[in-house]
């Protein structure tokens, strides 16, 4: 397959709105995140409400899209979907008006449903993505172009953000975000019909209920989940103490620091399109090679002496990670039906979601008690554990698993993906958790 096919889901003009959607959401996300945490930080001058707003955007969100997920996943998405990024623009005009009315209650509750709409918009956008490219063999193409997206909006994101605050102000970044998920509403209510599988009927206990009864009684399925969770909790480890790193273990200044968050997001934009190259490549070879990639970019930065070296090291970790979270994304996908898409992934986004609250406590206990560099040490290392833990659970029973319960979709790149290596690995690559 060449360049024309990484090219052939473009040609369908819902799944361009889509992925247009899938990037506004992401780059949204982060000048939300951007001007949330200016407003609180000036208001409070409180680092404690600060942790609070992210607690609010990130973990309790978490515990909600399960719930969202099977109670949207029912209606249309044509409909649905819009519905949800008109609700993402009505939250971030409420939260323009709290600007001047401020209330760090009432902008941690704002965000908190902004949080869940956000994830269930992107769970619902991967089903309905996989449900339109699947049958034509297009899956991997479109989760390519989908991840060169998502990238490219955490890579830009707090720099616009940084740039419209700067320039504009809190509560004009707010209305911009409010303006921009209202375009995308518009956008997707006017396109074609987009496919839509329906969930088998029940309440919506139940149907939450089926979802993880899916993955409990899927073994390959509930161990890639069950390692990539604890896998973030490693990798979301460095992310309180980034900035204590590069200002005193490497002693450089806020340019410095910002040098370093830089060569992740490259390292990452670089990884999105290795995959677009390598969409040819079995899944756990590219989830293998990407795990591992994460860890040793973590180890590096945990010798690094300088700020060079820290910077290529975050540069191979960043590359790592933007393989890596689309390959899992991909791997969930491949081995999960149809009607089992939207709550398997949404169970996925959550994760990815909830479980990075444990590896800020985990990063803060081990600089407190060590220092930085032990930190990105113990965070390299248990990446790396994982990766061989992975690779020994999960290796020759992908395969075989998938083909049990989709019959007929077996076929000879399985069985060279089996052959090519004996184990697949695991690990978060979503570095904003």
């Amino acid at each position: 397959m060449g360049s024309r096919g990484l090219r052939d889901p473009l040609k369908r003009p819902a799944f361009r709105r889509l992925a247009l959607s899938y990037a506004v959401n992401e780059l949204g996300d982060w000048l939300g995140i951007v001007a949330l945490s200016v407003l609180v930080f000036e208001r409070t001058g409180s680092a404690l409400a600060t942790a609070l707003l992210f607690i609010g955007t990130g973990f309790l969100p978490a515990l909600l899209t399960p719930l969202t997920v099977a109670r949207l996943e029912r209606p249309p998405p044509r409909f649905v979907l819009p519905t949800i990024y008109a609700g993402e623009a009505a939250a971030f005009g409420a939260l323009a008006l709290l600007a001047d009315h401020f209330s760090l209650a009432g902008v941690v509750a704002i965000a908190t449903i902004d949080g869940a709409l956000a994830l269930t918009a992107r769970t619902l956008t991967r089903a309905v993505s996989a449900a339109m490219l699947e049958p034509h063999g297009e899956l991997r193409a479109g989760n390519a172009i989908l991840n060169v997206a998502f990238t490219g909006g955490a890579a830009l994101g707090p720099a616009i953000g940084g740039a419209v605050i700067a320039g504009l102000g809190v509560q004009s970044a707010l209305l911009l975000d409010a303006v921009s998920f209202y375009a995308i509403a518009v956008i997707l209510l006017t396109a074609r019909p987009l496919p839509h599988i329906e969930p088998e009927p029940g309440r919506l206990g139940e149907q939450v209920r089926a979802g993880l009864g899916y993955i409990r009684h899927n073994p390959t399925l509930r161990r890639l989940l069950v390692a990539q969770s604890a896998a973030i909790v490693f990798f979301s480890a460095v992310i309180p103490i980034e900035v204590i790193y590069a200002k005193e273990t490497l002693g450089v200044g806020d340019t410095g620091y910002g040098l370093m968050l830089g060569s992740w997001g490259a390292g990452m934009v670089l990884g999105s399109i290795v995959f677009a190259t390598l969409r040819r490549a079995s899944l756990p070879v590219l989830l293998f090679f990407s795990s591992a990639a994460i860890g040793a970019g973590y180890l590096g930065m945990a010798a690094a002496p300088t700020l060079a070296i820290a910077c290529a090291a975050s540069v191979l970790g960043g590359a790592g990670n933007g393989v890596q979270w689309v390959g899992v994304v991909s791997a969930v996908q491949e081995l999960t039906e149809p009607s089992m898409q939207a709550r398997v992934l949404g169970t996925l986004e959550s994760s990815a979601s909830a479980a990075p609250g444990l590896g800020y406590v985990l990063g803060g206990l081990i600089a407190s008690a060590w220092n930085p560099r032990g930190t990105f040490l113990v965070a390299g290392a248990g990446v790396m554990a994982i990766v061989v833990v992975s690779a020994a659970l999960l290796g020759r029973n992908w395969a075989p698993e998938r083909g049990k319960e989709r019959p007929g979709t077996v076929d000879a790149a399985d069985e060279i993906m089996v052959e090519l290596i004996p184990a697949e690995a695991v690990s978060s690559p979503d570095r904003r958790s």
